[in-house]
């Protein structure tokens, strides 16, 4: 849970502290070698996965998950991420300008929800229709239209296939925009709330009752 450069500076942090508690208990108490190396490296497994246990519990109660629900997603999005790289891959495979635009308009805004529900796993249970219907079908249909439209030679069939599947995806393009704007019409409700607030408290001092009677005793 914790982020991979959090992590990083945790095992620095504690393999100093490890090396520090080595050398005060080897020079400084005079214990064996093996002692003080135990000890050591026992200060730093409690020190790195105490810190680690912390952390974890402190962002699962911040985002109100419980630990279950954390892995249940996390390998949701694991599996997202496996889907982001085919649909990189068709995008890449593709010639046409037309299927060029498209394929990336999609890549857009299915790495646009992995970023918003990876940064905040809560969002995750408002975006499940985007995780389980429409990113497997752009996956599959992207890969069946770069896989046509790679076709040197085609048909009238492959041609009324490519119109289909490009018309299709389109449709999903529009959907997964909605998808997102689902899961962000809390922000912007929020937001709306704030500005209400914000204007409600401009005209207040816009208007003071002491004003009135300063202007009616001259």
């Amino acid at each position: 849970m914790l982020k991979s450069f959090l992590s990083f500076l945790l095992g620095m942090f504690t393999a100093g502290e490890t090396i520090l508690i080595w050398l005060i208990l080897y020079f400084g108490f005079n214990l064996s070698f093996l002692s003080s190396s135990g000890i050591a490296v026992l200060a730093g497994v409690v020190t790195f996965f105490g810190v680690k246990s912390i952390a974890q519990y402190q962002f699962l109660k911040k985002n109100n998950l419980t630990r279950k629900d954390y892995i249940y997603i996390q390998k949701n999005l694991s599996e997202t991420k496996k889907k982001i790289n085919r649909l990189q891959k068709a995008f890449f495979s593709v010639r046409s300008m037309g299927a060029f635009k498209q394929l990336y308009e999609l890549n857009k805004l299915v790495k646009r929800m992995y970023t918003i529900v990876n940064k905040d796993p809560r969002r995750f249970y408002q975006s499940e229709r985007f995780f389980f219907y429409h990113l497997d079908s752009v996956v599959e249909l992207s890969e069946r239209y770069a896989e046509l439209a790679a076709q040197p030679v085609k048909n009238e069939t492959m041609y009324i296939s490519l119109k289909e599947t490009q018309s299709t995806l389109e449709d999903l393009s529009e959907s997964i925009k909605k998808d997102i704007y689902h899961v962000l019409s809390t922000d912007v409700d929020d937001l709306k709330f704030e500005l209400d607030v914000a204007k409600h408290s401009l005209k207040k001092l816009e208007y003071h009752p002491l004003d009135d009677e300063r202007s009616t005793k001259e």
